[in-house]
């Protein structure tokens, strides 16, 4: 199956106009940083193409070679490559850098404070899913954004699956880049997230390891405006 995709037990809605993308649109899925005040920089920034956008789910599709943005230490030093102590409090910068693995799906419910990735090895072999605690999502004309809130979960075809990150989210909180009310909530939908996984609720029981992507799209362009803040944004 390509492009266009519903799972099984996804509903029809009406789709209002300009409310929603089409299928092969091209956007932007962005991450903000955790810097003080109400709205952080972008310094993430993955251009995709939309597969579905309903009142039920958003997915996406980041190709390989996709260009994109990703922050690196001030002297261009990988930021996992930095001791745990001086992570989040390194002086940083934004590179441009093409995605080189294999594409990744990502599937995102309005309202959910997670999104889910599917990853495959070349030659479509599926490797896992992984649960990006995050904000849930604001729309916007060109994309969605986000805050990443450092605890993952890895899930694997056999249904089994692991916290991820758990060190780096006890750091940030340690840098005070997150304080205890929400590092709380950030618990708080882990175990919300854990619950639909053994429970194999949605997306995990719903195939999207069987989709592929329409042949006829093209890897989506990195404009140069791609930190650009928007004027209007909804969740």
């Amino acid at each position: 199956m390509t492009g266009t995709f519903r799972p099984a037990g996804s509903s029809a809605h009406p789709r209002a106009q300009g409310t929603h993308w089409t299928p092969g649109e091209q956007i932007l899925w962005r991450y903000r940083d955790h810097a003080p005040g109400p709205k952080g920089q972008v310094h993430i920034c993955r251009p995709v193409t939309v597969v579905q956008d309903t009142e039920e789910l958003l997915a996406v599709w980041m190709a390989p070679g996709t260009e994109c943005v990703k922050p690196v230490l001030a002297d261009g030093t990988p930021v996992h490559e930095e001791p745990l102590a001086t992570r989040y409090t390194a002086p940083r910068t934004t590179v441009r850098s093409r995605w080189f693995g294999a594409g990744v799906l990502k599937l995102a419910r309005p309202g959910d404070p997670w999104s889910v990735w599917l990853f495959w090895e070349h030659g479509w072999r599926f490797k896992s899913w992984y649960v990006n605690l995050e904000e849930p999502r604001t729309r916007w004309s060109g994309g969605v954004d986000s805050v990443d809130h450092f605890l993952d979960i890895s899930v694997y075809p056999d249904r089994s699956w692991t916290w991820r990150d758990e060190d780096e989210f006890a750091q940030a909180q340690r840098c005070g880049l997150m304080g205890p009310q929400e590092a709380g909530r950030v618990r708080e939908a882990g175990r919300a997230a854990v619950l639909a996984i053994e429970e194999w609720g949605a997306p995990f029981r719903d195939g999207w390891e069987n989709w592929r992507p329409d042949p006829a799209w093209t890897v989506p362009q990195l404009p140069e405006d791609w930190d650009r803040t928007p004027a209007h944004m909804t969740s």
